[in-house]
């Protein structure tokens, strides 16, 4: 299996109303390697990522997870979805249930693990990412960059083969940003495969070993992250990256 992409995209494509959103996006991700998607907002980041989790039909094209074709009609959803994590930059997280509680939800109901087996596990996932001592609380009583960090715990408790990042921080202060890229610098460096779509491009630079940029729903340039930032191929993509850096925010 360690020759087989984790995740693969042929020819996808997906419209909204007759827009189209996706124009044939071909993507592999290779085992424990990390994907940014970069790209202005509306570029097909996000929509990238629901196609990919089956949160999104396809309109044409096909998704392969670990060698199987996904987007077969015959394919079990529920039991792929059960393969991938998502952590969206809106945390998601139940506010009427504990840190605890939102973490093994999932694992108990849908994986059938036992609770102890689950709050285990959960426990030692907080102790990781530094929410031990919230484990008891609710998601009000947390800051921002604790309950995203907490939906990122959720993420992994069903220990998913590959996790998928939407704009985490987009919704953080900006005090905020480092700790949870430092959670995903850490998921990393233990071997997590995730694909990742983001604004933060000194982060994007750092951390993924390969760069996608789209623009109007096609992957315009591939390529490792030294590649894309420091030389890219093609002009669209020059523009992009000064106007970042006219920003600051590179």
């Amino acid at each position: 299996m360690s020759d087989v992409s984790v995740l693969r995209l042929e020819s996808v494509r997906k419209t909204f109303g007759g827009s189209v959103v996706l124009r044939d996006v071909d993507l592999e991700v290779a085992p424990h390697t990390v994907t940014a998607l970069i790209g202005a907002s509306g570029s097909g980041k996000s929509t990238l990522l629901r196609c990919a989790n089956l949160l999104e039909e396809i309109d044409d094209g096909a998704i392969w997870l670990d060698g199987e074709e996904i987007t077969d009609p015959d394919a079990d959803q529920d039991a792929v979805r059960r393969r991938i994590g998502v952590v969206f930059q809106a945390y998601n997280l139940f506010p009427h249930m504990t840190v605890l509680d939102n973490v093994t939800l999932a694992p108990r109901r849908v994986h059938g693990v036992p609770r102890a087996e689950a709050e285990e596990r959960a426990r030692e996932l907080l102790e990781r990412l530094g929410l031990a001592e919230k484990a008891d609380a609710y998601p009000d009583r947390l800051s921002g960059g604790q309950q995203q960090r907490a939906a990122i715990v959720r993420a992994l408790a069903v220990r998913p083969r590959l996790l998928l990042l939407d704009e985490i921080t987009a919704a953080l202060d900006p005090e905020l940003v480092g700790e949870v890229l430092d959670v995903v610098r850490g998921l990393k460096d233990e071997g997590m495969t995730m694909v990742l779509a983001t604004h933060e491009m000194g982060f994007a630079r750092d951390v993924a070993d390969q760069v996608c940029f789209l623009d109007g729903g096609v992957v315009l340039e591939r390529g490792t992250a030294e590649q894309v930032f420091a030389d890219p191929r093609r002009e669209r993509t020059r523009r992009f990256l000064r106007r970042v850096v006219d920003a600051g925010r590179l």
